[in-house]
């Protein structure tokens, strides 16, 4: 072999070199993915979290764990989030966090614009406001009244300021004219299950957090909020059908990336995501079994739509009162 000939087969050979490293460096996920809840572990959107991450990691053949860091209204979990620079972080969480903190802080530790690149809406469910088993009111309307001949007497729980919870109850407490004291809790279910113990009266949750509690009579359903009856209770009238149809009890559930994952990643995440979905055991267990709705769509999609409801849910905020800072 003349040194012409070994010099261009050592040039291809490290072109090969390089090409199969730079697969393999641009090859995703390398590692670990870590999907980060800024809620408790045991409510539905951690046990929606922790079933999609199961399916994902028999996908992507990396382990795949939820991370819990509820605190500060979804604050806590979702700036670890806009700062993480591993690419294998990702962020679950409900609208709260992108379009109900920005009315309620002066200042936030992240912006959705700037910090965050969206990937998917995947469900969509609307709260129940659910009652002790013992509270001697068995419909919205009972409530109001026994609120009028007692005011300050009753109590609601919320997983913190400006929490859906809240914001519902304060938009009733406005429009029906009463007082019912509110009471923070760290989580959706230590808020339900204050309601079961009745340390409580009162407080909204979905249907897969109240449904257990419900059938087992320790937990009664005064109203549902979405715009129409739930098939899975439809003895359950809306808030509207009772008279107060500018309550907000809907709630949704996305998925992010850090704004610096490359786009082929989140592309990526995205079209796995939107299998795992509509996967029918999947979707009969996870999503129409627990009473979600599903609303998935691409990443452009959810960006507007975070865009149209940040707008939107300023006048109800506004009226309802809620602010932190």
């Amino acid at each position: 072999m003349t040194r012409c000939s070994k010099i261009l087969a050592w040039a291809l050979g490290l072109l090969v070199i390089t090409g199969w490293a730079q697969a393999q460096s641009t090859e995703w996920p390398s590692r670990a993915v870590r999907v980060i809840v800024p809620y408790p572990a045991g409510g539905g959107v951690d046990v929606l979290a922790r079933a999609l991450a199961q399916r994902l990691q028999e996908r992507w053949q990396q382990p795949v764990t939820v991370d819990n860091r509820p605190g500060a209204n979804t604050l806590i979990g979702t700036e670890m989030v806009a700062r993480a620079t591993d690419n294998h972080t990702l962020l679950l969480t409900t609208d709260a966090t992108f379009t109900i903190n920005p009315h309620l802080y002066s200042k936030l530790p992240y912006d959705f614009e700037r910090d965050f690149a969206p990937i998917s809406r995947m469900v969509s469910f609307s709260q129940l406001l659910v009652a002790s088993a013992s509270l001697p009111a068995n419909t919205l309307p009972e409530l109001v009244n026994l609120a009028r001949k007692q005011p300050g007497a009753l109590s609601y729980a919320s997983y913190g300021a400006g929490s859906q919870p809240q914001l519902a109850t304060e938009m009733l407490k406005q429009k029906a004219g009463i007082f019912i004291l509110h009471i923070p809790y760290r989580g959706i279910p230590q808020a339900v299950s204050a309601v079961v113990s009745g340390e409580i009266p009162l407080t909204w949750a979905g249907i897969p957090s109240a449904r257990p509690h419900l059938q087992s009579k320790r937990m009664k359903a005064l109203a549902y909020g979405g715009k129409t009856r739930h098939p899975a209770l439809p003895d359950v009238p809306t808030v509207g059908e009772l008279g107060y149809p500018e309550i907000d009890a809907n709630v949704w559930v996305g998925l992010f990336a850090p704004i610096g994952m490359p786009a082929g990643h989140v592309e990526r995440i995205g079209r796995d995501v939107a299998s795992v979905l509509v996967e029918p055991g999947f979707k009969e267990r996870e999503i129409d079994g627990k009473g979600y709705d599903l609303v998935s769509g691409s990443g452009q999609e959810l960006a507007r739509h975070i865009r149209q409801e940040l707008a939107t849910r300023a006048g109800p905020i506004r009226y309802s009162g809620a602010k932190v800072d």
